[in-house]
């Protein structure tokens, strides 16, 4: 009679920490909610297909079209969302085999290395070194007599005139580079027939898209901390912030005073008539 444990009692216990963990699709699709964003917000966002949106939420990565597209799509989604993007994809290469391995380098034939080439006198470069002794020989002689007739001719009694290279006229110095993004001064002196616009994220970052009258895309990406961006039409300006408490918005000259929450997502238009959120 056995008195050692069953196979049920060998059975490995399961990681209960592992099966908490959402999917990698889960949990672009939390993030997605928590930050108050549609699936279509997020398309709009990173250009990614509504249909290709949806099957990464449910963890179906055939339409990407391989894994180093799943990667970036997983990548890209993750920043809209405000998720860190290493852990989702160092977890997609978990269950998806890894990136494969790097090929080795050719090995280096050490015969070659040890036994090289024998080679005859290079007559060509010879010769060439030749010419290029001969040739400053005759410059150096050229140059030593230019100088001996100078001095000659002061000693004669002519004046060199000294006050010349003093009295020459000083370089202007060049004008400084104008800056990608005009200063508040220019948005104040913006003309009176366009909407002028400025955001910033003085505190924080947010994603943002702005769009003009006829709904061409201006700018959709992620404004860091400290940077600005400034956007004109002739009619009208619509933005989407994504996190509306971190900007602060100047609009045609004028400091748009808000009560915008952390984390909020806010629709916003302007006009030449303003400020006054549309």
């Amino acid at each position: 009679m056995s008195l050692g444990n069953s196979p049920e009692d060998e059975r490995p216990i399961p990681d209960e920490s592992q099966e908490a963990r959402p999917s990698v699709g889960r949990a672009l699709q939390q993030a997605r909610i928590e930050a108050g964003l549609t699936v279509d917000d997020v398309s709009s966002a990173t250009r990614v297909r509504l249909a290709i949106v949806h099957s990464i939420e449910a963890d179906d990565f055939t339409p990407c079209g391989g894994d180093v597209y799943a990667r970036g799509h997983i990548r890209t989604l993750a920043r809209a969302v405000h998720l860190d993007p290493g852990p989702l994809i160092a977890r997609y290469d978990a269950e998806h085999g890894g990136r494969p391995a790097p090929t080795p380098a050719a090995p280096m034939f050490e015969a070659e290395r040890i036994r090289p080439e024998r080679r005859g006198p290079n007559w060509t470069a010879a010769m060439v070194a030749a010419i290029v002794v001969v040739i400053g020989f005759v410059g150096f002689t050229a140059v030593k007599g230019g100088d001996g007739g100078s001095r000659a001719q002061v000693a004669e009694g002519a004046t060199p005139a000294v006050g010349r290279t003093a009295s020459a006229t000083p370089k202007k110095a060049k004008p400084a580079a104008p800056t990608g993004e005009p200063s508040d001064s220019a948005i104040a002196a913006a003309p009176q027939d366009k909407v002028t616009v400025q955001v910033s994220a003085p505190d924080g970052r947010s994603w943002i898209s702005a769009k003009d009258h006829n709904g061409r895309m201006l700018f959709d990406g992620l404004l860091k901390k400290g940077e600005s961006k400034t956007f004109q039409d002739s009619t009208k300006i619509n933005l989407i912030l994504g996190d509306a408490g971190a900007i602060d918005l100047y609009v045609n000259g004028k400091k748009i005073d808000d009560t915008f929450k952390p984390g909020a997502v806010e629709r916003l238009t302007y006009t030449k008539g303003d400020p006054v959120a549309g």
